[in-house]
């Protein structure tokens, strides 16, 4: 046998969308081929993003062409490896940055979106692991320079990145401010390690609010809209502002005026794009978490795990916001 391959079933399944805000079905394919530079990977489970919901709609930034099936991040085994690559042998247990194509048993991509996964994460761990924590990572130490002592705001704190963003705020040695709606999803944050608990819907003035919890050195904005906009009305001198996403609907809209008397920073955030231009960066981040999570010192936290045949229900689930942390759809035949 060739030992750049492991025999396999011919077949493939796939949950593909044919159109813009389409009905999705599964498809039935032949194995795909790794070209140079490539990996085959067998997908065991693949973490769910709020990205897949606007890819799903055609409105992402880096939405690939239709008909398409979502699923940035994958964990699994390497089937077949591609001309070129010498860092991945067969059977060897990865997780991959994708982009695209998670929601199917197998798919190919390139060998620099995959890295070795170490024997004590499981897939479903594996799965949701890389976005939420990567984008965190990076966003808090290398773009916020978030130092022990200061203090940290973060919106949408009971979901798939901002819950990371609470762990790992209070590891880098923060105190850290959360932010969610309802008892349940702040009680999520609060194990998480967060030293105050906002709940946006009890609150009658919420600049009020978050100007008697801060003021904040930085603000890791998941959400948007107005919850955006009234945290930079609580942020101290030379603040750092974290646009992260837009997870409510809106864009935040910032008032320059504000951001000109405050000395405050307001800093993108767009964690995938650090692939193509600092891949060494995104790398050793990825690297620094695994670690830390080998060490024992963070806890990734899965609210709902699915099956394939129940990838509609998944998406529904993060569409409708019913989950905390991550939700992993299980894929391997």
């Amino acid at each position: 046998m060739d030992d750049r391959k492991l025999s396999e079933k011919a077949g493939t399944r796939s949950w593909v969308v044919e159109a813009p805000s389409g009905a999705a079905r599964l498809v039935d394919g032949q194995m795909p081929a790794p070209g140079e530079g490539e990996i085959l990977i067998e997908v065991a489970a693949t973490g769910l993003n709020f990205a897949d919901l606007l890819i799903m709609k055609g409105t992402y930034q880096d939405t690939p062409p239709f008909p398409l099936t979502p699923g940035l991040e994958v964990a699994g085994r390497v089937i077949e490896v591609g001309g070129g690559v010498d860092r991945f042998t067969p059977g060897t247990r990865v997780l991959a940055y994708t982009g695209k194509d998670g929601l199917g048993t197998h798919l190919v991509t390139d060998a620099r979106r995959v890295l070795a996964l170490p024997d004590e994460m499981d897939d479903v761990t594996a799965a949701g692991f890389q976005i939420a924590y990567g984008t965190s990572h990076l966003a808090l130490t290398r773009r916020a320079r978030l130092q022990p002592g200061e203090r940290l705001l973060v919106l949408g704190a009971a979901g798939g990145v901002g819950l990371t963003a609470v762990e790992l705020g209070k590891a880098l040695g923060a105190r850290v401010a959360a932010v969610a709606r309802g008892a349940e999803r702040l009680e999520v944050a609060r194990r998480a390690g967060a030293d105050e608990l906002i709940d946006p819907d009890n609150e009658v003035d919420l600049v009020d609010r978050f100007r008697a919890a801060g003021p904040f050195d930085v603000v890791y904005d998941a959400v948007g809209g107005a919850m955006g906009e009234a945290a930079l009305r609580a942020v101290a001198p030379e603040a750092r502002f974290l646009l992260i996403g837009f997870a409510g609907g809106e864009v935040t809209r910032l008032k320059a005026n504000h951001i000109l008397v405050k000395n405050t920073d307001v800093i993108g955030v767009h964690w995938g794009a650090y692939l193509n231009f600092a891949p060494e960066a995104f790398r050793q981040s990825l690297s620094e978490l695994l670690g830390l999570y080998t060490e024992g010192r963070i806890s990734p936290h899965v609210s709902h795990v699915l099956p394939l045949e129940k990838a509609d229900d998944a998406l529904a689930l993060l569409r409708e916001r019913k989950s905390t942390g991550k939700i992993v759809v299980t894929v391997s035949q």
